[in-house]
């Protein structure tokens, strides 16, 4: 199974892109939502550990917004319960497609958590940061000072771009990058 991975900045149309490729996509920004909704056992371990925040269950956006606006250190504590969760489900995953000629992985935090393996085909996407900021700003909970902590904990564009295999230009129009896609599929298969 190629594992392929998508990184870039923060709006840059990662999962947009990801499902062009036709492959089964792990997608780390769902898998997280999903343990917001659903993890009960999370929700304690962050009522436990930021009572102040977490209050009831679901937990909602609103409670992590307020929480990493207080405190710059909850970010790191919310985080430190998270991932666990996220990369059991991402091995859950590769379990289940382990016979795919190829998987789609979707995960923000990609590079920056050492999640690559040698043979992995890492996919830079790049995108025009005033395109960026335009489309992130029409998000429901755009908060510029949110995304600029969630930017500070990744490598910086240069960084990932130099680790990448690939560089899909992403103008935000299907045609010009499906067409990128597919070169790039003819070319790792």
């Amino acid at each position: 199974m190629i594992r392929i991975a998508l990184t870039g900045a923060i709006g840059s149309g990662k999962s947009f892109i990801s499902n062009l490729f036709g492959f089964p996509v792990f997608d780390a920004d769902k898998s997280v939502a999903n343990i917001y909704k659903k993890n009960k056992k999370i929700y304690l371990k962050l009522k436990n550990k930021l009572p102040k925040y977490f209050r009831k269950f679901p937990i909602t956006k609103k409670e992590l917004i307020r929480a990493i606006l207080e405190n710059k250190k909850n970010i790191k504590i919310i985080s430190s319960i998270i991932h666990p969760v996220v990369r059991k489900d991402l091995i859950n995953f590769l379990r289940k497609y382990k016979k795919s000629k190829a998987v789609v992985l979707d995960i923000p935090l990609f590079l920056e958590n050492k999640l690559n393996k040698k043979n992995d085909i890492i996919i830079f996407v790049h995108s025009n940061a005033l395109e960026v900021n335009k489309r992130l700003k029409k998000r429901k909970i755009y908060n510029k000072f949110i995304f600029q902590k969630l930017k500070n904990l990744q490598f910086s564009i240069y960084l990932k771009r130099k680790k990448s295999n690939y560089i899909i230009k992403n103008d935000f129009k299907k045609n010009s990058t499906r067409k990128q896609v597919k070169d790039i599929i003819k070319e790792i298969l």
